[in-house]
């Protein structure tokens, strides 16, 4: 696993071979990171990366000069893993939770700029997702959300849906967050 670009370009991450994961490929990575450059402004956003795994895009998030990122995941060795590889480059801005993701849906007790949600494809709470952040205060006014997802499902219906993307099995449907109404 490496990161794709930014102030930690090209450092290789070694996640323990054990892990209960399906990392995003590192393709699939770059064309993701290669559409938000043209969306958003990274250095200005908080980032909540749910289902976070071995913490791929977190780190890909934190290496272009995120604010902060928040990586959850209920796994104990993904956040150990996370924590230490956050130590061994020097990141203090990556804060690692173990945490069930509904949970915190379901709860919100802070609100990011940027959610991005890494499901395991066959959870059968998947279709939920959308609705548990965008209807909630987790999600900043203007902010945009981000569902990795297999091919089985289909969200262009949704009113806050704003575009898809595919990169072989690995789909990306992006959500935006209207401005509230002050």
């Amino acid at each position: 696993m490496r990161i794709v670009s930014g102030k930690y370009k090209g450092r290789k991450l070694h996640p323990p071979s054990n892990l209960p994961v399906r990392p995003t490929t590192d393709f699939a990575k770059e064309s993701l990171f290669n559409i938000l450059n043209n969306l958003i402004d990274f250095e200005s956003l908080a980032v909540l990366d749910l289902f976070s795994g071995t913490g791929s895009i977190a780190f890909e998030f934190i290496s272009r000069g995120c604010l902060s990122v928040t990586a959850v995941d209920q796994n104990p060795r993904c956040i150990d893993f996370i924590k230490k590889a956050s130590a061994e480059i020097g990141i203090d801005n990556l804060r690692a939770v173990r945490s069930n993701a509904f949970s915190i849906l379901r709860n919100p007790t802070a609100s990011f700029d940027l959610i991005f949600a890494d499901p395991p494809y066959d959870v059968k709470e998947l279709p939920s997702i959308p609705e548990l952040v965008l209807t909630t205060t987790i999600l900043n006014p203007g902010g945009l959300f981000i569902l990795e997802h297999s091919g089985n499902y289909r969200f262009d219906d949704h009113p806050q849906f704003f575009q898809k993307r595919n990169y072989g099995s690995v789909n990306f449907t992006f959500f935006s967050m209207a401005e509230r109404n002050a």
